[in-house]
């Protein structure tokens, strides 16, 4: 028997998500065979972006020697009272993306907005990436904002951790931040 159910664990962001006031799209679950190595992806959005274009991507990296060695720590431990082991963690990763963007925003100015937005509690990564579909056509600029958080099996053997209901607060505001600006970059009138 697993020490930690990593499918209930993901339903219960799924869950803390809806509850922040996100709508959840899709989920998917990738198992490599060869290492066992899981993927867990949750596509969601704020509840006012339903037609917008804001779109966030919830990915969990599940690394079997992480899960194992956690599992064999816990095993170990004579007293069910002692704290569990720390150390051990899965990368959660909140992936924002928007469409082309005609009029696309100063991006350290967009850095330093979403900095103040997320705050020290959710880092927010900004980049840009401009295509060009011709040669002869202007490029095309695509924002995306990463942030990226490590959650402790500790915490989640716990059920003890709080900072993913914060994080998806933040990532609510984060959201709606981005929504308000949007149609200024997509030219929308």
């Amino acid at each position: 028997m697993a020490v930690i159910d990593v499918a209930g664990f993901v339903a219960d962001i799924k869950s803390q998500a809806i509850d922040t006031g996100f709508h959840v799209h899709d989920e998917r679950h990738f198992v490599e065979t060869y290492s066992l190595r899981q993927l867990w992806e949750v596509d969601l959005h704020p509840e006012e972006a339903c037609s917008g274009p804001i779109d966030l991507h919830l990915s969990l990296d599940v690394d079997p020697r992480a899960l194992l060695g956690f599992e064999d720590e816990v095993l170990k431990m004579d007293d069910m009272e002692a704290d569990p082991p720390t150390g051990f963690t899965f990368p959660l990763l909140f992936t924002w993306t928007l469409p082309p963007l005609p009029r696309p925003p100063d991006l350290l100015v967009l850095a330093t907005e979403i900095a103040g937005v997320g705050g020290p509690d959710l880092p927010v990564e900004v980049s840009a990436i401009d295509s060009f579909p011709s040669v002869t056509d202007a490029p095309e600029r695509s924002l995306s904002m990463v942030a990226r958080l490590t959650v402790d099996l500790a915490d989640v053997y716990t059920t003890n951790d709080d900072s993913i209901a914060k994080s998806l607060e933040r990532c609510k505001l984060v959201s709606l931040y981005l929504l308000e600006r949007a149609d200024a970059w997509l030219d929308v009138p």
